[in-house]
């Protein structure tokens, strides 16, 4: 099975680096990675060593399973999260790669880079979200499950070469509207209920059956594949408990770091 130590340690770095950026010096080479989620979008910027410098996010529904659909909307919050790391890192961010979700089309990928482009980065590299994730996790076999806001992309790896990708327009966004149903309270309300880990045990039961769906998708796409643990990565993997369901529909390991909503987003930049 794989040792996550390393990967641990570098996303504990990259926490770290939310409230304690690193100042650099003019000349610097940085990588930088823009994440663009259907329920955050995510900007980490590293070293020319590839160690975290600094990491900026905000929570922006312009994304509707993994496609934009609010342009502007996405472009100002990529602008806005730029700025700030620039300001507190002390230079201009100039380039940065980008990744979208298994099975996008060219043309909705290039709506990515546009975005991303107008916000005033030059994208120099796009690649699927699963593949992202495997820079920072460098698993040789097994499958990656990326949980994001709208879609689940997977990316089966064998001998590390990645043999198969799939992506579903399920995911965080359906967890929410259960827990708003519930409650019966707005989307953006439900979102922080979701995410307060104060109320994981109590909402857990009520989004299983999402879960359990998500496992029976993750399962039809892998059954004729010799898989022997999946990896979770994304923001809804944050959720308590969410691998042993996961494990239970599947039969198979299931294994997720501590924080695996930064996986994807770290990944990217690696590939900048």
């Amino acid at each position: 099975m794989l040792d996550m130590t390393n990967c641990e340690h570098l996303i504990a770095q990259l926490e770290e680096t939310i409230h304690n950026p690193r100042k650099m010096l003019e000349g610097d080479a940085l990588l930088v990675g823009v994440d663009l989620g259907t329920a955050y979008i995510v900007i980490v910027v590293l070293d020319q060593d590839k160690k975290p410098v600094a990491c900026e996010m905000e929570f922006a529904q312009v994304l509707k399973d993994g496609l934009v659909v609010d342009y502007v909307g996405a472009m100002q919050v990529v602008r806005k999260l730029k700025d700030k790391i620039e300001q507190k890192i002390g230079i201009k961010l100039t380039k940065a790669a980008i990744a979208v979700p298994p099975g996008t089309s060219e043309r909705d990928s290039k709506t990515h880079m546009y975005v991303v482009e107008g916000a005033g980065l030059e994208v120099t590299h796009i690649l699927d979200e699963p593949t992202a994730a495997n820079s920072v996790l460098n698993i040789d076999n097994g499958v990656i499950v990326d949980i994001g806001g709208g879609t689940t992309g997977l990316s089966i790896i064998v001998n590390q070469h990645v043999v198969y990708v799939a992506d579903e327009a399920t995911g965080g966004t359906h967890l929410t509207l259960v827990v708003a149903g519930h409650y019966k309270i707005k989307f953006e309300e439900a979102e922080r209920v979701k995410t307060d880990l104060s109320k994981q045990h109590e909402i857990f039961s009520m989004v299983t059956p999402v879960i359990e769906k998500i496992a029976t998708i993750v399962n039809d796409h892998i059954r004729n594949h010799e898989v022997k643990a999946i990896y979770l990565v994304g923001g809804t993997s944050c959720l308590e408990r969410i691998e042993s369901v996961i494990e239970n529909v599947t039969g198979i390991k299931t294994i997720k770091p501590k924080n695996p909503f930064l996986v994807t987003p770290l990944g990217i930049a690696m590939n900048c």
